[in-house]
């Protein structure tokens, strides 16, 4: 006795299937939408995942900055070296060797003063984050709307803006702000009477606002000088559309590729700008603890104490590089043609 073969059955089932009009079902095709592309380029760039959680880590960090203070017990504010004997030298210097680096105090204490580093560290990135994070949002919402008008205007309008953007961009930003910050606080504050930390956050978040939206403008006005000429705008305009429906469903949906790649790229770069104006002694005043500040008291101690600048230079340096490869992998998640 044979039995049939599987190729048999299966070309018995076949014309079974074509005899009685039974279709194959047909593999379902599921949709993706943008995000869910861009999400999932995204998510295979080893490089971005990984720049990512170190930008979530500073993030977290600086958020839980007071329950980290609580947890280890110790305070940026605490002259520790000056409270406690056996701490600095004569000449203010740690005893202990790497910078007083112990149990009691991870990454040493401050020449001098004596203060904790490692609580400095941690609550100057609070300081260095909230600046950048409120220029960055600042300066992205003027250069969105700016930009936008001006390349949809055109005309006069866009003639204007061109020629101000062009003299912000020529302009010595970091010598404008070294000389103007002096003279405002004169003229706001009484010889006799502190200057707020309240009002230097202020004016550094202004300054860096002022001069940072320039870029942004420029490269929407482009993008919209091109997009205004395409067919989907002009349909939209022929039926009708009004210029705020043109700019809010037509112009903006494909502008927002450049505007989050160009503020991931912000946030870093302001980072960098105001932890330099303190370093330059037009930032973030004693007693808040400021990345800037450390870097200008560790140039004075490095010959006998390197340990206080290299943690806030390591620091910086991981979080710069981190957000740029960042902004890196976000441009090239949402534009595949462009490949590092």
């Amino acid at each position: 006795m044979t039995f049939p073969s599987p190729a048999t059955t299966a070309s018995a089932t076949d014309a079974a299937d074509s005899v009685t009009g039974t279709p194959e079902p047909a593999p379902a095709i599921v949709g993706r939408s943008p995000g869910q592309l861009m999400w999932r380029r995204f998510r295979r760039d080893k490089t971005g995942m990984i720049s990512a959680l170190i930008v979530l880590f500073f993030i977290l960090v600086a958020l839980a900055a007071p329950l980290i203070s609580a947890l280890y017990g110790k305070d940026p504010y605490t002259t520790y070296g000056q409270d406690s004997p056996g701490l600095l030298n004569d000449f203010g210097f740690p005893i202990l060797p790497n910078g007083g680096m112990s149990s009691d105090f991870w990454f040493g204490i401050e020449p001098g003063l004596g203060r904790d580093v490692f609580t400095q560290l941690v609550y100057g990135i609070r300081t260095s984050l909230l600046i950048s994070l409120v220029a960055t949002l600042a300066t992205t919402a003027i250069g969105v709307v700016v930009g936008i008008v001006a390349g949809y205007v055109g005309g006069r309008t866009d003639y204007v803006v061109g020629r101000v953007i062009d003299v912000l961009l020529s302009f010595p930003q970091t010598l404008f702000i070294i000389a103007f910050i002096p003279v405002l606080e004169n003229l706001l504050v009484k010889p006799d009477e502190e200057t707020p930390t309240s009002l230097r956050a202020t004016s550094l978040i202004i300054l860096l606002t002022v001069f940072g939206w320039a870029g942004l403008s420029r490269l929407l006005r482009g993008n919209v000088l091109s997009l205004r000429e395409r067919e989907f705008v002009e349909a939209a305009r022929v039926s009708g559309a009004s210029p705020a429906r043109i700019v809010f469903k037509e112009l903006l949906p494909n502008l927002w590729t450049p505007i989050l790649i160009q503020s991931t790229l912000a946030l870093p770069a302001f980072v960098t700008a105001e932890a330099a104006l303190s370093f330059l002694g037009v930032g973030i005043l004693e007693p808040t603890p400021d990345w800037g500040r450390m870097f200008l008291r560790g140039t004075e101690v490095y010959t006998s104490d390197i340990t206080y600048l290299m943690f806030p230079g390591i620091a910086l340096l991981i979080f710069v590089v981190a957000f740029n490869l960042l902004g890196d992998s976000v441009r090239d998640a949402f534009d595949p043609k462009i490949r590092r």
